[in-house]
């Protein structure tokens, strides 16, 4: 006969687990979308950018019933972290950890339904180091859950065996990925201070061409006060290398421009009317 002693009491550690957590979800409203967040701090409400509205009023629904407006204090599309800020501070912050758990341990998705808490229980299927998205954000953690998420569950916690909280749930390609809770604290600590994360900018627009050695980018518009106007570049110009690496897309050009680019100089080798030109580009921050 089973042991179902063992069962029951994995059932209610799981169970008191995800009642200490609940009272700091909340269900966030946004122009027809609707999502989950947690309480970062006391005002401030933590939730996935990408499920957020682009456009239009944001409400947050809480476990104790009351519904409250909210503004946008900032968002980070690169890391898939927006910051919430609303009136009153009466409700518990998550306390956020910043371990990370073992490949085939347990963890708990915790979210909201139209402000009422709800829970999914998950295994880690993958528990790696730091990895890059591919809008170019650094993330310090890659872990996976190996389940599906809800919609309405995107921007819930996740907690470990322990029922610490260690991140953020997002909606990955057939799979759950974590924000860690080093990530969304630096994130999340920039856009309470400055609303925004700086980017790189180099003032042109581009447009990927075909060369007879590989690819290129044709400058299809010059922003005049920027980057690639000071350094010389023209519209109609073809980028060949950056930095002597050769041009691989614009998706990983945008990996590229990351906070830590602005202010960087990088030798541009390009073709005007078919002839060599180099230049140096020292890349600006990307305006609000």
């Amino acid at each position: 006969m089973p042991d179902l002693s063992s069962l029951s009491a994995l059932s209610s550690a799981i169970s008191a687990t995800v009642a200490a957590a609940a009272p700091s979800l909340v269900s966030v409203h946004s122009h027809r979308s609707r999502a989950s967040g947690f309480i970062w701090k006391p005002g401030l409400v933590v939730t996935a950018d990408e499920a957020l509205a682009d456009e239009g009023e944001v409400s947050l629904a809480f476990a104790d019933g009351t519904t409250r407006a909210a503004t946008i204090a900032g968002r980070d599309h690169t890391t898939d972290v927006a910051l919430l800020r609303f009136g009153g501070q009466d409700a518990p912050a998550a306390l956020l950890t910043n371990d990370v758990p073992p490949l085939g341990s347990l963890a708990v998705i915790m979210a909201a339904d139209q402000g009422t808490p709800v829970a999914a229980l998950a295994l880690v299927s993958k528990s790696a180091g730091p990895w890059r998205s591919l809008r170019g954000g650094d993330i310090e953690a890659r872990v996976e859950l190996d389940t599906r998420l809800r919609h309405s569950s995107e921007g819930g916690l996740v907690l470990d065996a322990q029922g610490h909280a260690i991140g953020m749930a997002v909606r990955g390609p057939r799979r759950t990925l974590v924000i860690p809770a080093a990530t969304i604290a630096r994130v999340a600590g920039k856009l309470e201070t400055h609303g925004r994360i700086a980017r790189g900018y180099l003032g042109a627009g581009l447009q990927p061409v075909r060369l007879d050695d590989g690819l290129g980018a044709m400058v299809m518009s010059v922003d005049k006060a920027g980057p690639a106007a000071v350094a010389g570049l023209r519209q109609g110009d073809i980028i060949t290398t950056l930095n002597n690496q050769p041009f691989r897309g614009m998706r990983a050009l945008m990996r590229e421009l990351g906070p830590d680019s602005v202010g960087a100089v990088v030798e541009v080798a390009a073709l005007r009317g078919g002839e060599p030109l180099q230049v140096a580009l020292t890349i600006g921050e990307r305006p609000a």
